[in-house]
């Protein structure tokens, strides 16, 4: 394990490496830290079939059919305004100006990390019910909606492929919004060009993310396309029987390693 977080610290450095960040970086803050808490912190709120209470996709597209889009993208906001401190992993990852980060959860931390420097933006990705026919949006680190073209200039590409509570709360969250997404997704489609051309021959570095269900699985087997065959996650708990298949087949090396350790080696 040394010489792997060695091959990490360097990889950052030199930019070699994309840290993937999850929703598991939130544990023991104030709001959601993965799907099924979602999906019970929005069934607390409007009444969803017992069934599906623990299912984010399927209690979020009740939600929006039963009680509009807007109030599900309204109980989303509220989840997500929760004040909550910034991880110092994050602040030591925006100190480092890399060319790409991903973000996988709805919270804005990693873009808070990233305010005080310079040269950077997010693009996020758009359900098909509030932006037909576009698949994600462009955003300046002020929040001003930009073009693509404005995205290739950026020191930093934050990316965010659920979407984000900031700055325009853009949510992949429901059954129909992830049905839209999977089924272009392999053919590469819902996933922004210059992501594509960033993550060509680099390796990537899965923080506080889970391999136990199939939507994370495919979101991440999907953006690691074309990079190196060469990856890291921080997993300090038991692997399930699919998360073992999966990081044995996309060549992840999972690491007993708490979070802690790598922020503290990284601010070292």
């Amino acid at each position: 394990m040394g010489n792997d977080l060695s091959d990490i610290l360097n990889g950052l450095a030199n930019g070699r490496v994309i840290p993937y960040l999850g929703p598991g970086l939130l544990a023991g803050a104030p709001i959601p830290s993965d799907l099924p808490a979602l999906a019970e912190t929005l069934s607390s709120q409007v009444t969803v079939p017992h069934r599906i209470r623990r299912n984010l996709t399927a209690a979020a597209q009740y939600i929006e059919n039963f009680k509009h889009r807007k109030t599900l993208k309204d109980l989303l906001d509220k989840t997500f305004s929760v004040e909550t401190p910034v991880h110092p992993l994050l602040l030591d990852l925006a100190a480092m100006h890399l060319p790409l980060i991903v973000h996988l959860w709805y919270d804005d931390s990693m873009a808070r990390a990233l305010a005080g420097q310079v040269s950077w933006g997010r693009i996020q990705g758009l359900s098909q019910s509030e932006h037909f026919g576009h698949w994600t949006g462009c955003y300046q680190a002020d929040g001003q909606e930009a073009d693509a073209a404005a995205a290739e200039q950026w020191r930093t590409v934050l990316y965010e492929p659920w979407g984000s509570l900031s700055p325009a709360g853009n949510y992949l969250a429901s059954d129909s919004d992830f049905v839209e997404v999977l089924t272009e997704i392999d053919i590469q489609t819902p996933i922004p060009a210059i992501v594509q051309e960033l993550r060509r021959d680099r390796h990537f570095l899965f923080i506080g993310c889970r391999f136990n269900d199939q939507l994370q699985r495919s979101f991440a087997r999907q953006i690691m396309k074309r990079s190196s065959d060469r990856h890291w996650a921080l997993i300090d708990a038991p692997l399930s029987r699919n998360e073992e298949r999966f990081l044995r087949e996309q060549n992840i090396l999972p690491l007993s390693l708490p979070i802690t350790e790598l922020a503290g080696r990284l601010a070292a």
